[in-house]
């Protein structure tokens, strides 16, 4: 199917149209840029898959608990409810659906300590007969990531923490 609508697109695309040329240039690129994401996305699950148990494990465990910080950071990013925090956590892992989205047992709690501290507020809105409540960050929360930022800086050159990420998840190899 997808062969015939690229042929298609280039039966079409003999008629010169700048809007239409410029469409279709947009369409290849976002798709070879897709094939790609996707490549890299099974490259992942089999290197994944490829980890002894125990690293497997330890893996699991980093991306499992994203901690209070990371809510609050994520929350700080736009007006957020608990199912779409959960769906980010689970969309950014890099190991993919290798892991369960973050449960409500886990996420729930957590927003609910943030707000009963005063770093985020929750409202309750209606979608249809259903109520959700969307979070959003206050100064108090602003004011925390800005301290826990700024501790960063205080710990002189070192930077243990930040070095740790790059090398181990940033790192090209």
């Amino acid at each position: 199917m997808l062969n015939d609508e690229k042929t298609s697109l280039e039966n079409d695309s003999k008629e010169f149209n700048p809007e239409k040329e410029g469409l279709i240039e947009s369409l290849k690129t976002t798709m070879t840029e897709h094939k790609k994401m996707h490549e890299a996305y099974h490259e992942q699950k089999k290197l994944f898959k490829s980890l002894p148990k125990y690293d497997r494990k330890l893996l699991k465990g980093i991306m499992k608990g994203p901690g209070k910080i990371m809510i609050l950071w994520l929350i700080s990013k736009g007006r957020v409810h608990g199912y779409e925090i959960m769906t980010q956590l689970q969309g950014d892992s890099p190991v993919g659906d290798k892991l369960k989205t973050p449960s409500p047992s886990k996420i729930y709690p957590i927003l609910h300590d943030l707000e009963k501290n005063g770093l985020i507020e929750g409202t309750w809105e209606y979608h249809g007969k259903r109520k959700v409540k969307y979070y959003e960050i206050n100064s108090e929360g602003i004011n925390t990531l800005s301290r826990i930022r700024n501790l960063n800086k205080c710990r002189g050159k070192t930077k243990l923490l930040e070095e740790f990420m790059k090398d181990m998840f940033f790192k090209e190899e």
